[in-house]
């Protein structure tokens, strides 16, 4: 499988125990699906975000701006935020933002 051209540096990854307590309830192996997700976010593949925001992560890319995409996992969604100074990238659910 051909790995996609990261855009933007994502840092250290964290998962919160939301995230792996989803994967866990639904047996998903953890690495596999974040590193899919992280992998995607890193490519400018911002997953279901609208045009707005799909405009607005591409500017971040050029202004060092803060990233934020969003993807389902076991028809939950789940997002992926890289901090503005590209120190870390976090896979987290809505509700724990």
């Amino acid at each position: 499988m051909k790995k996609n051209k990261e855009l933007f540096p994502i840092g250290n990854t964290l998962m919160t125990c939301g995230v792996k307590m989803l994967l866990d309830e639904n047996t998903l192996v953890p690495k596999l699906i974040t590193d899919d997700i992280i992998s995607r976010h890193a490519s400018g593949d911002w997953g279901d975000v609208d045009e707005e925001d799909s405009a607005t992560n591409d500017r971040a890319i050029k202004n060092g701006d803060r990233l934020v995409s969003s993807y389902t996992i076991s028809g939950e969604k789940v997002w992926v935020i890289t901090e503005a100074d590209r120190s870390s990238t976090t896979v987290l659910l809505p509700s724990e933002y």
